[in-house]
């Protein structure tokens, strides 16, 4: 039996002593841990602010298809064959495709420095993490005894976005933790919960 009870309010859910509480999460830092998880997130967005300017150097844009090119080595015919398919996507208009890569590391870099729609570039910065681990870093290969060390960094890349995601670090002295009450619905884009559907607005109750 459904209780008659209302249930608590997105923003109610998400108003926590001043900061933006994930509805799906018991997590809420402060004192020192906020402080650190703040530094974390300032720190991997210096990372991607050094990345982004070198992408935006000619030598890196006029030769984006030989970098994901020399990834080919070594791999096996299927990682290859994807390679190709890549390449020859990017061969159309190499320089747009090096362009874009860098104004997107350059806005996950401006974002994750200032706490700014969090959420979002989260998502944007696994997807782009993920896409350079299966392209130019050749998904970490080719793996060789004595020759391969690690997995690539950017897979590394994509799950650190995804612990500041479950974290909602944006929140904690970000610009996130204002923004984000007055976005509305649409705060989830910045530090603020994902809307759920109320079951008792389903049966009508």
């Amino acid at each position: 039996m459904w209780s008659n009870r209302t249930s608590p309010t997105l923003y109610e859910r998400q108003q926590t002593r001043g900061r933006v509480r994930p509805a799906w999460s018991n997590i809420d830092l402060t004192g020192g841990r906020a402080k650190a998880c703040a530094a974390l997130r300032v720190a991997f967005g210096l990372l991607w602010a050094f990345a982004a300017w070198w992408k935006w150097q000619p030598a890196f844009q006029h030769t984006f298809i030989s970098q994901i090119a020399s990834a080919q080595a070594g791999q096996p015919q299927i990682i290859q064959i994807w390679l190709s398919w890549w390449i020859d996507l990017i061969s159309l208009n190499p320089l747009l495709f090096a362009r874009v890569e860098a104004l997107t590391e350059t806005a996950l870099a401006f974002c994750l420095l200032a706490g700014l729609l969090s959420n979002l570039m989260y998502v944007i910065g696994i997807l782009l993490s993920v896409v350079i681990w299966a392209t130019a870093e050749g998904f970490g290969g080719p793996f060789q005894a004595g020759v391969t060390t690690d997995i690539g960094t950017g897979l590394a890349y994509a799950l650190l976005f995804g612990t500041l995601f479950v974290l909602s670090a944006g929140q904690y002295y970000g610009i996130d933790r204002w923004l984000t009450p007055r976005l509305g619905p649409l705060g989830w884009l910045a530090s603020g919960a994902l809307p759920r559907r109320n079951p008792e607005s389903e049966f009508g109750i």
